[in-house]
């Protein structure tokens, strides 16, 4: 009896560590590229806007979360589809000006990106234990570098995903503040606008922050990653009949994770509306200033969560931020490529990620505002964004690129609504700004 018991608790924990492996690799490129959108950086724009705004700006997240949805599910699948990454795809079929044109300008707005996020998490680190902010900001470079660089692909990834559970501290800090549900509701599904240049440039801004340019090349260059990691996926184009459940998961690893980032940035941005919006403190700069303004406002417990949350969405976004830019450039060079390959067998693509990351920390003692370089990086990702959108939508409807798999009018349709909102958006924040 002992021993047919000890056998089948056994077995339990084998199904049960099978079922969470099956639930884990099914879920990836789509999970962490949502929720390194939640990046410290992005934590600074949405709890910017909750602290100018209050819940006035909470509809954006409703709003951007079918257009988001769209253009990622259209540049993995595009991936999927052509076992190539946006830059690959676009120097076989674009001529080279607008490839480089493309991948220069992300690589700018990755590093500074970087550099802002680094910021964040040493400010952050320093609220939480002190000492020395810039021993910090070195030495968690070195670690996302380190791991990005150093640890294989197949330990690595794993740790990405487990990596997104960082996003739940904004869902606890929310639930210990004092919150008008009520107004909260009011503030996502009833719009305002503004006139005001400030209003339309905080909508780029958060456009830009959850729509953002290094998002669509991440996606879908690991949906290439994953099909030189598995050997039985190939391109769609060249095994058709992997089509349906391949797409399947694509739609779903996207709904999920998009689900996570614009939900995660509801709670940020609700929880600086209902804290410092409400005690009249409009200008947070940053997401440790804004963590440290919830310490008087809402106690010990809800800065630690918010503090350790930028360190941990960091953790996760740097990566995906030189890696990005990597992964753009080794295609546009044709490079060897891949997370999957060692060091030694993809020197510049490693090298990229080295360098960007280097860039980030340089930016931080430079005598430059990286705070401020980053919300301007967020408009400039907004602004971005829509011709970058335009060529990936062009793409994924042409038969010579996508074959049988163009993307359906259902997501054409919301993928240039996607595109025509961050132009429109961006026109407005001009005009604002000019009128």
């Amino acid at each position: 009896m002992v021993l047919h018991d000890a056998r089948r608790n056994r077995a339990t924990r084998l199904h049960k560590f099978h079922l969470h492996k099956r639930i884990l690799s099914a879920f990836g490129p789509g999970l962490i590229a949502g929720a390194s959108d939640d990046d410290p950086s992005g934590i600074g724009t949405y709890s910017q806007a909750g602290a100018q705004f209050g819940f006035g700006m909470c509809w954006t997240m409703l709003f951007s979360y079918p257009l988001m949805v769209a253009i990622q599910e259209t540049s993995a699948r595009l991936g999927r589809t052509t076992g190539h990454g946006i830059a690959g795809t676009i120097r076989a079929h674009y001529p080279g000006w607008l490839l480089y044109s493309v991948v220069a300008l992300l690589f700018v707005a990755n590093t500074i990106n970087i550099g802002a996020d680094l910021s964040a998490m040493g400010d952050a680190v320093q609220q939480l234990i002190g000492g020395p902010r810039a021993l910090y900001v070195v030495l968690l470079a070195a670690i996302c570098a380190g791991l990005e660089i150093f640890v294989a692909y197949g330990r690595y990834a794993p740790f990405l995903k487990w990596m997104t559970l960082s996003l739940f501290a904004y869902f606890v800090t929310l639930m210990v503040i004092k919150l008008d549900w009520l107004e909260l509701a009011r503030g996502v599904f009833v719009p305002s606008f503004s006139s005001d240049s400030e209003f339309w440039t905080t909508v780029v801004a958060v456009l830009g922050t959850t729509i953002s340019p290094y998002l669509f090349f991440w996606q879908a260059a690991q949906e290439c990653e994953d099909i030189r990691a598995d050997p039985q996926r190939q391109a769609l184009r060249k095994a058709p009949r992997q089509g349906a459940s391949a797409i399947d998961r694509i739609r779903a690893d996207t709904y999920i994770g998009m689900a996570v980032s614009n939900l995660v940035a509801l709670a940020i941005m609700a929880t600086a509306a209902a804290t410092l919006y409400a005690e009249g403190m409009h200008e947070i700069r940053t997401s440790a200033e804004a963590a440290a303004a919830l310490k008087p406002l809402a106690g010990d417990f809800a800065f630690a969560l918010f503090a350790l949350g930028i360190v941990g969405t960091g953790m996760l976004a740097i990566p995906v931020l030189a890696g990005s830019t990597a992964y753009a450039l080794a295609e546009a060079r044709k490079w060897p490529i891949g997370l999957a390959k060692q060091p030694q067998h993809a020197r510049a693509f490693y090298g990229t990620i080295a360098i960007a990351t280097m860039g980030g920390v340089l930016l931080n003692f430079l005598p430059v505002d990286p705070i401020r370089a980053l919300f301007l990086s967020a408009v400039v990702n907004g602004i971005v964004a829509a011709p970058v959108m335009a060529i990936i939508m062009l793409m994924a409807t042409r038969r010579r690129i996508m074959g049988r798999f163009v993307i359906g009018r259902g997501l054409q349709m919301f993928g240039w609504t996607a595109t025509v909102v961050m132009a429109t958006a961006s026109a407005g924040m001009v005009l604002a700004a000019v009128l």
